[in-house]
């Protein structure tokens, strides 16, 4: 993994580099560990389950950008299309020494935006068509900015990763349980079965919530790092925060029923699709809370004030 942000002007953040490596190190050793459970729990399919796991791992890499482009509903624009939104991006790569990710939209009425890639070069900057009817091009530069920083310091390569390997955990689980592997050998013995089918999913579900854990504490770090990147960046702390403002306001004002589809893709958002009595009561959510974003931003906006 490269140094946050070392390729482009963005600012670099120690810290969030240090808790990427840190998240990446823990959750990979648990998924090894959880792998190893398996091949000595399945001694008789161990070459199955090693496919199976790493076939699935660089599958969901390797095509990462796409699976959640298809499932937010983006598809790629030209600038002939949105000459603004191309425009702006423009700007700010040359000002960020950065390459041009893919640009795309997405026809949805919420106001959001999210970016997506395991690298800088095969990354994908989207916003809602929600988002661009209701910002102005100040607001929309500072949300574009506070995307681009996700590229430039890696971290949603790391994100997806990491929320990946707690749900593959589960899927070898079920493969497990229900793919004839334990209990399917006559020969087995009767006792090591029922303790295979008590330990697997007991250690799947342990593997799951320290994925989970894991990945929301890194995932507000890296939101009020982008916040940050994106002020510094912009050089208009003031932009980013009426777009916040904007955004969250009018988030709690889509249907219940549209936010909950939207809901699994939180953590890729520039802000969570939760209604106001959601995110005031989100222990383990994705983002840390508005009035935390909003208090970094005026700091920072005194700080280039003097």
């Amino acid at each position: 993994m490269s140094t946050s942000g070392q390729h482009s002007r963005f600012a670099p953040d120690r810290g969030l580099t240090g808790r990427m490596v840190t998240t990446m190190f823990l959750i990979g050793l648990v998924y090894v560990g959880f792998t190893g459970l398996l091949i000595v729990l399945l001694r008789g399919a161990w070459p199955l389950i090693v496919l199976i796991s790493g076939g699935l791992f660089v599958a969901q890499f390797w095509f990462s950008d796409k699976i959640t482009e298809r499932a937010m509903g983006a598809h790629e624009v030209t600038p002939e299309q949105y000459p603004q939104l191309h425009g702006t991006i423009d700007r700010l790569c040359a000002l960020a020494d950065m390459p041009k990710p893919r640009v795309a939209v997405a026809v949805n009425d919420m106001p959001n935006a999210f970016a997506t890639g395991r690298k800088p070069e095969k990354s994908v900057v989207c916003v809602t068509t929600g988002l661009l009817r209701r910002l102005d091009p100040e607001e929309l530069e500072g949300v574009l900015a506070h995307e681009l920083s996700h590229v430039a310091h890696r971290d949603v390569a790391v994100m997806t990763i990491a929320g990946f390997l707690g749900v593959l955990a589960g899927a070898m689980t079920r493969i497990a349980l229900y793919g004839g592997f334990v209990g399917g050998n006559r020969n087995s013995n009767d006792g090591n079965t029922a303790i295979a089918l008590l330990i697997i999913p007991l250690v799947s579900v342990v593997v799951y919530a320290l994925s989970f854990l894991l990945t929301r504490l890194l995932s507000r770090y890296r939101e009020l790092a982008a916040d940050r990147a994106a002020a510094q960046l912009t050089g208009r702390p003031s932009a980013l925060a009426s777009a916040l403002t904007k955004v969250t306001g009018q988030i709690a004002a889509i249907p219940t029923q549209d936010l909950r589809q939207a809901q699994p893709y939180n953590a890729f958002y520039f802000a969570p699709a939760l209604s106001a009595r959601e995110a005031a009561t989100q222990l383990f959510s994705t983002h840390p809370s508005l009035e935390q974003r909003l208090a970094q931003l005026a700091k920072i906006s005194a700080e280039l004030g003097h």
